[in-house]
């Protein structure tokens, strides 16, 4: 019996070398390429920012950035407008 892999892990592991949007459930917010996922979803990512203000404003450069799986609310992969809205709420 083959084990299968749940399908939003699928759809994440189609975008790497992307550039997606994670949120965090402390409201930090970030943009970068995804690099590697894992079966928990912790985040390899590349050329890493911190972003806020209205969702344009770079308030850090990270770079290469682990994000752990169990903190992520969402993850976009359309950053552009992912941060605007995230950022209207």
């Amino acid at each position: 019996m083959s084990q299968q892999r749940p399908i939003p892990l699928k759809v994440l592991r189609q975008y790497v070398k992307k550039q997606i949007y994670v949120r965090l459930k402390d409201g930090s917010e970030y943009v970068g390429t995804l690099l590697a996922t894992d079966s928990t979803m912790n985040l390899v990512m590349d050329d890493t920012k911190l972003i806020g203000g209205n969702g344009k404003q770079v308030l850090a450069h990270l770079g290469k950035a682990l994000i752990r799986g169990s903190m992520i609310e969402y993850i976009s992969f359309n950053p552009e407008l992912a941060a605007e809205e995230a950022l209207i709420k």
